[in-house]
Order: C-alpha cells, then sequence, then structure tokens
C-alpha cells in the first residue's frame, strides 16, 4: 500500500510537465510542491526565480528535532523539478503509463520520482512517530537541467549549513549511488578569418574552417584517459557558401574532469589556443561549470553508514563514480555529499524514460533512516 500511494504521488508530480526554460509550467509545478509539503505540515520558503527561470523551493521540517534550531546545522536534501521533455511530451510520445515494474513518463526517474522520495519520507518519519537528530532542509531547484545558473548560489549557501547533503538523482546501473562525479565544462571556440571569392582570389582568403579543423586536432589530443579526463568537440558549424573561403567557424567543446585542479589546468590550456594562420582570430569562451569532486574520506565515512542502513533495510548498496554531473557537483567540496539516492531506473531524458516500481520503498525507506540517524 505504502508503494502505491508514493507513486500516485510521484504521477501528480510527473503529470504537470516543467521544462526548464517554461516559465509557466515551472510555475504550476513548484505551486505544487509547496501544496503538497504544506499539506503535511512543512514550513515551505518560495525561492523567486530570476532570468526567466522558475521558483526554488526550500521546505524545513524542525518538528521532527524538538531540540534543533531551525537555522542550526543540518540535513540537505537537494533536488531539482524541472525536466528537458518538451510540453506535449506526456500527451503524445511519453504518457503516464504502468507495465509490470515499470512507471514510464517525463522525468520518472530523473527526477521527479527522487524528488517525491524525499517529500514522502518526511512524510514518513511523521506518520511512525520517528524524530531527527538534525533538521531537514529540502531544496528543490527550477534550473538544473540548463546548468543551474540562477540556483547556484542558494545550493552553495544551503550546503554551508548543512552537515550532510542528500541529493536524489537517479540511481545509477541498478540501484547504485554516487559518491564521485566528474566535473563539467564547457567552450566555444571561435575562428574569424578573411573571406574572399573561391574561384577568383582563393589566394586572398584567410581560411576559418581550416583553422578550426587544426584546432580540432589540438582539442581531442587533450584527452588523457588515464587522468579521466575527457575533451570531446560535440558542435561545429561555419562557412556561408561553398564558393567562398569561409570566414566564420566554430566549435562546441564538452570537457569532463575527475577534480578542481585538473579542471583549472585544462581550462588554462584551452584558453591558451593560438591560431596557426596569424591572419585569422580565434577566441575563447566558456569554462567550468560544475566543479569535479572525488570521494573523501568523510564521503566515503557517509557511504559506509547509508550501505549500514540499506543491509537493515534488505538490499545491497554499491557506490560508483559518474561522468555526468549534478548540484551534488556544487555541494561535495562544502559538506559530505550522497548522490543517486532516487528511484532506481532508465532511460532518462529518453521517450523510454522509467523508474522501477520495486525500488520505490526500499529507496524512500534509505532516505527516511539516513534524516533519522545522521548527527
Amino acid at each position: 500500500m505504502l508503494t502505491e500511494t508514493i507513486l500516485a504521488g510521484i504521477r501528480t508530480w510527473v503529470e504537470i510537465e516543467s521544462p526548464t526554460d517554461d516559465l509557466a509550467a515551472m510555475t504550476r509545478m513548484a505551486d505544487r510542491v509547496q501544496c503538497d509539503y504544506e499539506a503535511i505540515g512543512v514550513a515551505v520558503e518560495r525561492i523567486p526565480g530570476r532570468n526567466g527561470f522558475g521558483d526554488h523551493i526550500l521546505a524545513v521540517e524542525t518538528r521532527r528535532c524538538p531540540e534543533a534550531r531551525a537555522d542550526g546545522p543540518g540535513i540537505l536534501v537537494l533536488s531539482h523539478i524541472d525536466t528537458v521533455h518538451p510540453l506535449g511530451t506526456l500527451t503524445s510520445a511519453l504518457p503516464f503509463k504502468i507495465e509490470g515494474d515499470r512507471a514510464y513518463g517525463p522525468g520518472t526517474e530523473d527526477m521527479k520520482g527522487g524528488a517525491y522520495l524525499a517529500l514522502a519520507a518526511t512524510r514518513q518519519l511523521g506518520a511512525e512517530g520517528r524524530q531527527t537528530r538534525l533538521p531537514i532542509r529540502h531544496l528543490l531547484v527550477s534550473d538544473e537541467e540548463m546548468g543551474s545558473g540562477t540556483s547556484r548560489e542558494h545550493i552553495e549557501r544551503e550546503a554551508r549549513r548543512a552537515r550532510y547533503v542528500l541529493v536524489t538523482e537517479p540511481a545509477r546501473s541498478g540501484g547504485k549511488i554516487v559518491t564521485a562525479r566528474k566535473g563539467i565544462a564547457n567552450f566555444k571556440v571561435t575562428a574569424r578569418g578573411v573571406p574572399a571569392h573561391a574561384g577568383v582570389e582563393h589566394h586572398l582568403g584567410h581560411n576559418a574552417i581550416r583553422e578550426i579543423a587544426y584546432q580540432i586536432e589540438r582539442l581531442e589530443e587533450m584527452t588523457d584517459y588515464d587522468r579521466e579526463l575527457t575533451v570531446n568537440v560535440g558542435l561545429v558549424s561555419g562557412g556561408t557558401r561553398v564558393n567562398v573561403v569561409p570566414e566564420y567557424a566554430q566549435v562546441e567543446v564538452d570537457v569532463r574532469m575527475p577534480n578542481p585542479e585538473i579542471g583549472e589546468e585544462i581550462g588554462q590550456r584551452i584558453r591558451g589556443l593560438t591560431p596557426r594562420d596569424p591572419n585569422v582570430e580565434l577566441v575563447v569562451e566558456g569554462g567550468i561549470n560544475r566543479p569535479g569532486y572525488e570521494k573523501s574520506p568523510e564521503i566515503a565515512a557517509l557511504f559506509e553508514h547509508a550501505r549500514t542502513l540499506a543491509a537493515e533495510i534488505g538490499f545491497d548498496l554499491v557506490d560508483l563514480k559518474t561522468g555526468g554531473g549534478s548540484d551534488g557537483n556544487f555541494t561535495a567540496s562544502i559538506a559530505p555529499t550522497l548522490d543517486g539516492l532516487g528511484v532506481d531506473g532508465d532511460g532518462g531524458h529518453t521517450l523510454e524514460e522509467r523508474l522501477y516500481i520495486s525500488s520505490i520503498e526500499p529507496r524512500m525507506r534509505l532516505l527516511m533512516r539516513l534524516m533519522e540517524t545522521l548527527e
């Protein structure tokens, strides 16, 4: 019965589509989250969005922790309520449906399933009369899928007054949680050459595409698997017509790195690119979006505690390092962070996105026990 109740709540959230860049949709989603938390007696602070992004929600539960100050050190649960699928996905290519152990829908796995688990865990603490040793603060942000540009300051502020951070991103590879993540950097490299008629005055031109081709080789050579560093040229554009020496060309580059030190090093190397053709101007823009973090002794200890709790609940908990980024990248250097504590599932960001119903109650119980036992 508990699983069915939680799944019904997840469905309510999934059926409010909330692509990051649709302010009206994000407002509807924030309204629902606020309403659901207030319905169980939890205080909610609504943090106004900016730059066209939606509001963030901070739900604060201190009733289960009678001796705690509301503004004292606590547990930060970190989630996002935006999704990648455009409006209309729910009524066309990916309707909510249940097939066996799978519940399909936009955001079921990433990450309305996990975000709702945190609310369900908070509600269950009250239903079972359990107490916590620290106040619980659940921050649900509106722009994670587009880089957390407007929420980062709030994430880092809340992390600074947290003793632990629990991130409800989806589980990995069959239920694993995340204790380390690569950092992410994005760069644009633009070449501006000299245009010319390709047939009449080819010798007067300076080819921006040729310059960018040279820079692509230099960028790709920066990948170093032994250091867990990858540099990927993912988008290329340039030129106007086939009979014109191209004046303009650009590449967009994705960089993944294991820690801030390597991130700073690779950033300096990319920003230090120089043109081979002195008559072509080269401009490099961008930088680190999410710093990498590695499994510190404090994170390792937090994981061991979670693994013990999972064993008591009845499942094995395994951790891993992933190349994908999350808002946990911002908190791990501030407070011990466990990530991937949401539902188990597959197909995130695709039209096959689904959660595994059998993971709902065990994962909720793990969140609840972490809230109850961390001190």
